[in-house]
């Protein structure tokens, strides 16, 4: 992607969240909800899944920590929206961050400073966040399309009878999850349509479809 891409990708994962936040609680904006602070416990929960015991053998856990940080981005975006400074704005403004990844000497300092931003300073530091991305060796495309595959199977399953309890989530013998990494693979992650792409993918491929 190219930076006016990348703008308009973030763009497109601003107003996900907003829309997935009302979801949760429609006036979610005025509850000052702390996405600090679950950026510095997610921050922990990673540092589990990536090892820091030197008193025993551990190997990280690669794929888990991309998922981390692909939930830490969801409270990254959260914590940008302000209620009054326009998406596009905001997404120039972190793209701009994320474009100067800050990384320290290996991959847990960079996560430290990620983590001591939201501690001390309340926000979410981008030029970190990316820092962290860039040694674990995730792209920013790769981020894209795992944020935006994550939240469309968040609508749909709420969609689909996930909070009445109806929800199928073994497809054909294995998890939704599963059938999403499938899905978001195959498909054109810079066409304008990709969020609706996913969708009627996994409609689809839903048991009651």
């Amino acid at each position: 992607m190219n930076n006016e891409q990348r703008i308009d990708a973030i763009q497109t994962m601003l107003d996900m969240q907003n829309a997935m936040n009302q979801r949760v609680h429609e006036e979610w904006f005025a509850q000052d909800f702390e996405w600090y602070r679950a950026i510095w416990i997610e921050c922990g929960e990673m540092l589990e899944h990536f090892g820091w015991k030197w008193w025993k053998h551990q190997k990280p856990d690669v794929e888990q920590v991309k998922l981390e940080l692909v939930d830490i981005f969801h409270f990254g975006l959260s914590s940008r929206i302000d209620g009054t400074t326009d998406f596009h704005e905001i997404a120039r403004a972190m793209a701009e961050e994320i474009s100067r990844p800050e990384t320290g000497p290996e991959f847990r300092i960079t996560l430290e400073k990620l983590a001591a931003t939201a501690v001390g300073e309340h926000r979410f530091d981008g030029a970190a966040f990316a820092g962290c991305l860039e040694q674990i060796g995730m792209s920013f495309e790769e981020l894209y399309r795992s944020y935006v595959g994550k939240n469309t199977l968040n609508f749909f399953r709420q969609d689909h009878g996930y909070k009445e309890g109806t929800y199928v989530k073994i497809w054909h013998g294995r998890e939704d999850n599963e059938h999403l990494v499938e899905i978001i693979a195959a498909l054109d992650i810079a066409s304008p349509s990709f969020r609706d792409d996913v969708y009627q993918a996994l409609k689809s491929n839903y048991p009651s479809s």
